[in-house]
């Protein structure tokens, strides 16, 4: 992958997160946090690992290995969420505004959660994130089918098509 490719990347990954969440804000907040037997429970729970998920990454791009667990309660409601991501956001942007493609062949190692040792290149971490949220989202988006809400659609190809539209 190019500096070029992850920076597209992350613009669809933002999109992405923006349209689940905007999908999700018409939700009552006990629709929100149902339990549905996901992998996380419910839409908030799911929508919060997420974004903690990109954290900790962004985080581990830096060289430092934070050990904090996602603190579910800490976010009631989607605008809680939407807060918290658009500073995840900001520091991602930030980060990703001074890669170059020699460094995201650069390998970084952290710890995880378990005190265990990982190393990957940089630009194998940012498509794994990336494909982390993409995974999610989809699981929210059963969620949002399985309360009877409206689902949405965060296919990269609708994110050209909206890209070339605009």
């Amino acid at each position: 992958m190019t500096t070029d490719d992850i920076r597209n990347l992350y613009q669809y990954n933002r999109w992405a997160n923006h349209r689940i969440t905007s999908a999700c804000r018409p939700l009552a907040v006990e629709a929100l946090t149902r339990n549905l037997g996901n992998s996380f429970g419910s839409i908030r729970d799911t929508l919060v690992h997420t974004q903690w998920a990109e954290w900790i990454w962004l985080e581990r791009w830096q060289g430092r290995s934070p050990k904090q667990p996602a603190a579910f309660n800490d976010f009631p409601d989607v605008d809680a969420i939407e807060k918290h991501w658009s500073e995840i956001d900001r520091g991602q942007q930030s980060f990703i505004a001074g890669i170059t493609d020699a460094s995201l062949a650069q390998r970084i190692a952290y710890e995880n959660l378990s005190n265990q040792r990982w190393e990957y290149s940089l630009g194998q971490m940012m498509q794994h994130v990336a494909n982390h949220s993409t995974y999610h989202r989809g699981q929210v988006v059963t969620m949002l089918r399985q309360l009877g809400a409206k689902a949405v659609s965060t296919d990269l190809l609708l994110y050209l098509d909206e890209l070339t539209s605009s």
